[in-house]
């Protein structure tokens, strides 16, 4: 009955708040990408049918937007602002006709830094509380960290960004195949995030026809704004010269035909990361992907196995720290032989949340801290040396095989993993 009511609660959420209950047109603006020279800004609605936000939508008309001193028309839902100064903030207007639709500021990235700081959240598209909770956490973190010498300057996803309410056999409801599901999903609930910053995402086994509606990853595609404005499973983006990011497709999701994996050895995305990983030559290389190969549980297992072929990549091209999702809790493993020098990080409760113990699992599965607790993750680079620290709406507790608190940030160095 419990399970019962949780699924009734996710269909009726969204009866509940959408917009036009309130008889409002709610447009949500957001970052796309930003560069040291320019920025992509977005804006749409997600509470009708069709394609009305994102790379391909339907034109909602033509559009004025005032960033610095320039005023660019356009008639697409969004646009690329160029010649932009490195490294400064600038407030922004988006206008249709005579209606400011969405503000915000955005600030560029530099041409070069020694100093990053970024989130990282998984397992997080449901609707629900939880989710809300999270979302706001993050504001705030965005908030403090602000005016700092390091403000966060974007948001990785590890999948799962759009869960459906319910699946019945082969029917999944709200999946994410259509916009209007994106709604309650993540335009609100990032909507105060989403105008500053811009979420670069992989893909979930539930952001396609492995777990729901084949038609979920279109629109993923279409919504988020991938480099080069090019639609893309698996990419790769640059910070300052300090760390190159790499978004990896860990799933069997496919546009036609059966399941299959993304990352078979000598695949495409196989032959791809070979290439890009060869040619960093970022002190930090960032890979990031949902599926962990380092899993105490409580129910998913681990993707080792499966993995072996990326997994060896990462270690003769000198990653030290690996970000997943999947599992939903807070795990980082050992740097370690058996990790291959590499610590390997699951962020996998930005809303959903299992939180069965796993201490008696951990020692077998190399994973040397635990929470089951929902966050998302601050991560902040300094040279040589990143410090991981998770975040939630409540106080975080952080322990060991054997039960006892492990002090918090985790600190990956470029030589070996340090506690604070």
């Amino acid at each position: 009955m419990k399970c019962a009511g949780l699924m009734l609660g996710r269909l009726l959420l969204p009866l509940l708040t959408l917009p036009w209950v309130a008889g409002a047109q709610k447009f949500y603006t957001y970052v796309g990408q930003i560069g040291v020279n320019s920025v992509v800004l977005a804006w749409g609605r997600a509470d009708l049918p069709g394609n009305t936000i994102g790379l391909n939508s339907e034109s909602h008309g033509k559009a004025v937007v005032k960033i610095g001193s320039q005023s660019v028309e356009t008639e697409r839902n969004w646009i690329t602002i160029e010649h932009l100064r490195p490294d400064t903030e600038y407030s922004y207007e988006v206008r249709l006709g005579e209606r400011v639709i969405g503000e915000g500021g955005v600030r560029t990235y530099p041409e070069h830094s020694d100093a990053l700081a970024f989130f990282v959240i998984g397992d997080y598209g449901n609707g629900g509380s939880r989710q809300y909770k999270v979302a706001d956490a993050m504001v705030r973190a965005f908030e403090q960290h602000r005016s700092s010498p390091n403000p966060v300057r974007f948001v990785l996803t590890v999948g799962d960004n759009i869960y459906s309410d319910a699946t019945l056999g082969n029917l999944a409801l709200r999946s994410g195949d259509q916009d209007r599901h994106w709604d309650q999903k993540f335009f609100r609930p990032y909507e105060r995030l989403i105008r500053h910053i811009p979420f670069h995402p992989t893909l979930g086994n539930h952001d396609g026809n492995v777990s729901e509606s084949r038609g979920d990853l279109a629109v993923y595609l279409d919504n988020f704004f991938f480099p080069g404005l090019r639609p893309a499973r698996w990419y790769t983006f640059s910070y300052g010269g300090l760390a190159d990011f790499f978004a990896l497709d860990s799933t069997d999701i496919t546009e036609q035909g059966p399941p299959r994996p993304a990352y078979a050895l000598g695949g495409e995305q196989f032959r791809w990361l070979r290439e890009v990983l060869s040619g960093s030559h970022a002190a930090w290389k960032i890979p990031y992907l949902h599926h962990p190969p380092f899993n105490a549980g409580p129910r998913h297992g681990t993707s080792f196995d499966a993995l072996l072929p990326f997994i060896d990549l990462f270690e003769k091209s000198g990653v030290k720290v690996v970000f997943t999702g999947h599992e939903h809790n807070f795990q980082f493993s050992t740097q370690d032989q058996a990790t291959g020098g590499m610590c390997f990080v699951i962020s996998g409760a930005g809303g959903e949340l299992r939180k069965g113990n796993v201490t008696h699992k951990m020692e077998r599965a190399h994973i040397a801290g635990w929470a089951g607790q929902n966050h998302f993750l601050l991560v902040e680079i300094l040279g040589r040396s990143m410090r991981i620290t998770p975040i939630s709406y409540e106080p975080i507790k952080v322990v060991d095989k054997n039960g006892d608190a492990i002090q918090i940030p985790v600190v990956v160095n470029l030589q070996s993993l340090e506690k604070p």
